[in-house]
């Protein structure tokens, strides 16, 4: 299921997260949090195995990553795309990070599943093409709500979203709670709580009038 090349980078991933959780014992709270944009803070590997595994079953073509971050969750949304044939668009608004994200997915032998865009994410979803087969939601909480509404027009019948942190850190327990009723307010979506990794919602649309 996964190349050589893949694996890889799996393992270097797997490598700096290992370091940066010997780190998080050594400093403070509060250096953490002010340096939390060099850490790695991924969606945890069992949640980014399970995406994966959604994606190929779902078999989804067009695939929207809202957060590419140093690229973990990319990593597995992208070798699902090569599975399935389909295609990752990430999105994020750190040049540094994204940077780093494409050179380790060009190295895992990816980057022609991964359409880069750089930039203000409702503003990329507002040009965005449908139908969309799948959303991963991990950029900061109070643009769940306005990235859902801008992206759930060109879901797909039976389209997934995902969206993170809908349990733990706490302090995104209000907005988790704002998303969810807004996602349950539209007649066609259907959405469950999982408690995996730091809790994901799991959500579908599904049109009557089709099959």
């Amino acid at each position: 299921m996964w190349t050589e090349q893949g694996k890889a980078v799996l393992d270097e991933y797997r490598a700096r997260k290992a370091r940066e959780d010997r780190l998080f014992e050594e400093i403070s709270r509060d250096d953490m949090l002010s340096r939390r944009d060099e850490f790695l803070l991924s969606v945890g590997e069992d949640v980014a195995f399970f995406l994966h595994d959604l994606v190929t079953a779902s078999g989804a073509q067009r695939i929207v990553e809202l957060g590419t971050s140093y690229g973990f969750s990319t990593l597995f949304l992208a070798n699902a795309a090569r599975l399935t044939g389909g295609q990752v668009i990430t999105i994020d608004v750190a040049d540094y990070k994204q940077a780093s994200a494409r050179e380790s997915l060009s190295r895992a032998g990816l980057g022609e599943h991964v359409e880069w865009r750089l930039g203000d994410a409702l503003e990329i979803l507002a040009e965005l093409e449908g139908p969309i087969d799948f959303v991963l939601l991990d950029i900061w909480k109070d643009l769940y709500i306005p990235c859902f509404e801008a992206f759930y027009p060109r879901l797909a019948h039976r389209a997934l979203v995902a969206a993170d942190n809908m349990i733990y850190p706490e302090i995104y327990w209000e907005a988790g709670r704002e998303y969810q009723s807004r996602v349950l307010a539209k007649p066609d979506m259907q959405s469950l709580l999982l408690a995996i990794g730091h809790g994901i919602e799991l959500s579908t649309r599904w049109l009557p009038d089709q099959r």
